[in-house]
């Protein structure tokens, strides 16, 4: 009987306590997308050919580098305008004091790849060059041109 009254009690204690409660969940979705891009290291860079003999028969190279990074795994690649000068696609230099002389060049540089992150800059190394025939009979003067390098990711 004791064991009966012990049930009876334990019974009635729980249906006391009313109904069980039931539990829910919510799943939260994340997500985040890295964009692609690519910065130079400085925003300008000087390719000086120094002086122009036109007595020497030898076509004149200049050489810069700068740097620039692109988000890892990034495929670049990268671009240059005609310059300030240009004559259709020809590049030109301008003598600063005859407005109506002017010297052709050529730059090149490798102009793609893959960019390795933030931390993991890449060199750009851009050569440029003047031939003899081009300035063997041009004016005496400082020359100047000013061209601009994009990069896109």
């Amino acid at each position: 009987m004791k064991k009966l009254i012990l049930v009876v009690a334990a019974l009635g204690f729980l249906a006391a306590e009313g109904p069980a409660l039931a539990a829910s969940t919510n799943a939260i979705s994340v997500s985040a997308t890295v964009i692609g891009t690519c910065k130079f290291s400085s925003a300008t860079s000087t390719l000086a050919f120094g002086n122009l003999d036109p007595t020497l028969a030898t076509n004149a190279t200049a050489s810069m580098s700068t740097n620039f990074w692109c988000t890892k795994g990034a495929a670049y690649a990268i671009t240059n305008d005609t310059g300030l000068h240009n004559s259709g696609a020809t590049i030109r230099m301008q003598n600063g004091a005859d407005a109506t002389q002017f010297i052709p060049y050529t730059i090149a540089y490798t102009n793609a790849g893959t960019g390795l992150g933030k931390n993991t800059p890449v060199t750009l190394n851009v050569t440029g060059t003047v031939l003899n025939a081009d300035y063997v009979d041009a004016g005496a003067g400082s020359y100047s041109d000013t061209v601009t390098l994009t990069i896109n990711p």
